[in-house]
Order: structure tokens, then C-alpha cells, then sequence
């Protein structure tokens, strides 16, 4: 059988980048984006190659960051630019295929295996397409080249900037078994923090390692982990596609820093649960499943669901099962991005099952309250915030035309 060819394509320094590219004045001078940057506990969401070169890192607070950059520029984020440049890319993108599967604003992987009569091999793709990020929008561009998804990101992450990394069934071990295991997609801080208990330090002791031992100690994931460090991901490319019938209706958010308390976990929720509620009712839908997807920062996700009691458009009940089900499953880890969801929809004007229990009154209730803040909200402009979320640095607020997964999957 013949291997897949997958591209994983990141722009580097995506939001510094675009920054620079839109103020010449900065493209000498050590830049960060930064969440709430008036603010000494604002962090870094992004630097520039110059800011890198002197220690500054993503996640940094900016006070740490100037400490080790004095005359470090900072401005806040614009998102507007950042997904225009980001859909200007995605267009590039499925010039060379189809098969195009966004990961965040600034990465994508491609399947380009059907695309090789037309434009060449792998490699000849990606340098193709890193020509033509530069010339288009003078961005640049780290490319993978590998037979699976997870070897691709490697690649992406082993030369930058601006560079085509191939790895193949030759060279894989060569080239990723002497990286730190924490390199690789699964692996975050708390899970790395394990493996070295199990002197596990390397992706290649994670390949050899014994499945058994994997299993007893993270359970079907350390199984999973030891096959991708063999280079056995079968985990296809999904499909970009531009339409479909609704069937759920969600909103996700990657948060300026890792949420690391139950706290800011519920913050985050009740507004993403704000946004998907509103969109509900601007649709004419309610909802009986809630499902919520958590990515923590080794880039490890689940999606969990449950069903509520009574369909609804509340963004109250809507938020009280999501934290529900993130409290049940969340493990601890550090988490770097949050969705929430809702399925089973129905029709306003579908009939619906009547009840007397006090969920249904409650239900009532709660979705006047929403009707009426949406009034208030659409007639003086947006003036009604949940109180809790003021002031809040990991929260960023953005309108549909700005969500960070800005293509329709």
C-alpha cells in the first residue's frame, strides 16, 4: 500500500508577522502581540524572530518578556487582520487539494497524495506553497512533509522559519526519536512529567517502550502515544467544506493563556455558551445535547456530551450542563482550548413535548431573560456583559466573522 503524503503547514510567527507586515517601522524592532498589554499580567500571544532571538517566549508575561527585551514593542491583537490573512491562505491551500484540515488560525495539514500528477512531489508542494505564502502576503511559511499527520507537525516544528522538513520511513527515526517526548502531539507537561518518572525522556524511548506498562499507566492514550511514535497514525485529512445543513451549533475559543482553574474554566464557558445560545436563538433553534470539546496543551483533545432535560436556547442551562460535563472529565492538565456545542436542535415553531416539571418553568424563565437582553443588547448596542467576565485576560472577544477556526469543517 502506498504511503499518504501530508503536509503540515504553519506560518511562523503568525501574529507578530502579520503585525509587521502591516507597520514597517516595526519589522526592525523586538515585537509581541500581547492580551490586554496596557496590563502588567498581560502575556505574549506572539513574537517577532528578533524578540525570539532574545528569549522572549510565548506565554510570557510581558514584564518577564521586557526584563529579557528592554525595548520590546507591544500591541494588542487584531483578529480581524489575523483571519484575513488566515483565509487568504486557506484559498492558496486548496489550490493544491482539497483535503485541507485547519489546526488554529496559522496551521493547517493538507493531503496533497492526489495532487502529486499536478504539481510534484511532496516536498516540490510544499516549497511551492512557501514561495507563494511569501510572495502573496509576505508571511512565511514552515512546512512538514510526511505519511502521517503527526510526523507532519514535527516537521513543520523542526525548522523554522521559512523551511520544507521532509520525514519519511527512512530517516523518522534519525530525525524525531532523539526529540523530547513532549515535542509530540499527546505528550503535554503533566504527561511528560510521568513518562520521566518511568525514565521515558525521548520519543524513541516512548517507541520502544512496552504497551503494557503505556496501558497501565494512561490507559488506551499510552498506547496511542507509543504508535505514534512508530509513525503509525492512520488519522485521516478531513475535508474542508464550504456548507452543510445545520445539525449543531457551537463556538471555541483558544484562550490567551492555559486555563488552570475550575474558575476560569467557568468563565470561559458562560461565554462561549453566551455566544453559541445567541447564535441559537438568531437561528431559530433549540437544543437538547451539549457536547464540549477540550484541547489541553500538549494539543491532546476530547469532546464529551450530555443530554438536558428540556430543549432550550438558555444560555444559563446551556452552561450549567457544559461545566458539568467539563468538570467530570477534565483531569487537571492545563487546558489551551474550549468548545462547546449543541445538537439534537429543533425548530421554534416545531411542537414540543409540554411539562410540568420545575426544569421546564425554570427553562422559561431563563429563555425570557435571554429574549430580553438580546432586545436590549441589538437596540443600544451590546451594553448587557455577564459581570464576572469583565477584566478577564484570557477571554478575547471576537465577532462570527473572526472565529478562530475561521473554515467551515
Amino acid at each position: 500500500m502506498t504511503d499518504r503524503v501530508i503536509l503540515h503547514c504553519d506560518l511562523n510567527n503568525f501574529y507578530a508577522s502579520a503585525e509587521c507586515i502591516s507597520h514597517d517601522e516595526w519589522k526592525s524592532v523586538p515585537l509581541a502581540v500581547c492580551g490586554n498589554p496596557e496590563l502588567r499580567h498581560g502575556v505574549v500571544l506572539a513574537k517577532n524572530e528578533i524578540a525570539k532571538k532574545l528569549g522572549v517566549k510565548t506565554g510570557d508575561v510581558i514584564w518577564e518578556a521586557k526584563r529579557k527585551a528592554p525595548n520590546l514593542v507591544t500591541v494588542a491583537p487584531h483578529f480581524d487582520l489575523y483571519m484575513s490573512y488566515s483565509r487568504r491562505m486557506f484559498e492558496l491551500y486548496n489550490e493544491f487539494t482539497d483535503m485541507v484540515e485547519p489546526f488554529g488560525a496559522d496551521e493547517c495539514w493538507l493531503d496533497v497524495t492526489g495532487s502529486q500528477k499536478l504539481f510534484g512531489d511532496g516536498k516540490t508542494i510544499a516549497d511551492k506553497i512557501r514561495a507563494r505564502v511569501k510572495d502573496e502576503s509576505g508571511l512565511t511559511c514552515s512546512v512538514g512533509v510526511s505519511f502521517n499527520k503527526v510526523f507532519a507537525k514535527l516537521g513543520s516544528d523542526l525548522k523554522k522559519p521559512d523551511a520544507t522538513t521532509v520525514i519519511d520511513r527512512e530517516n523518522f527515526k534519525r530525525l524525531i526519536w532523539g526529540l523530547k517526548a513532549d515535542d509530540m502531539l499527546m505528550v503535554g507537561r503533566r504527561i511528560y512529567e510521568r513518562l520521566l518518572k518511568l525514565n521515558i525522556i525521548t520519543i524513541g524511548d516512548l517507541a520502544r517502550a512496552d504497551g503494557n506498562m503505556l496501558k497501565s499507566n494512561f490507559g488506551i492514550n499510552g498506547l496511542k502515544m507509543k504508535a505514534f511514535a512508530n509513525g503509525e497514525d492512520t488519522e485521516p485529512v478531513r475535508e474542508a467544506v464550504k456548507s452543510r445543513d445545520v445539525k449543531s451549533i457551537g463556538h471555541g475559543m483558544t484562550a490567551v493563556r492555559d486555563i488552570e482553574t475550575i474558575d476560569d474554566a467557568r468563565d470561559l464557558i458562560y461565554y462561549l455558551c453566551e455566544r453559541v445560545a445567541a447564535r441559537m436563538r438568531k437561528s431559530g433553534f433549540r437544543g437538547a445535547l451539549v457536547s464540549v470539546g477540550m484541547r489541553d496543551s500538549s494539543l491532546f483533545s476530547i469532546v464529551r456530551q450530555r443530554k438536558m432535560n428540556v430543549p432550550t436556547y438558555s444560555s444559563t442551562e446551556i452552561a450549567e450542563c457544559a461545566l458539568a460535563v467539563f468538570a467530570d472529565n477534565w483531569n487537571g492538565d492545563p487546558m489551551r482550548t474550549i468548545t462547546v456545542g449543541v445538537s439534537k436542535l429543533e425548530k421554534f415553531d416545531e411542537p414540543r413535548q409540554l411539562s410540568f416539571l420545575t426544569d421546564s418553568a425554570r427553562n422559561d424563565k431563563l429563555e425570557k431573560l435571554d429574549e430580553t437582553l438580546d432586545k436590549l443588547n441589538f437596540k443600544y448596542g451590546n451594553i448587557v456583559h455577564r459581570a464576572s467576565l469583565l477584566g478577564k485576560d484570557f477571554i478575547y472577544d471576537k465577532n462570527d466573522a473572526e472565529d478562530f477556526l475561521p473554515f467551515q469543517r
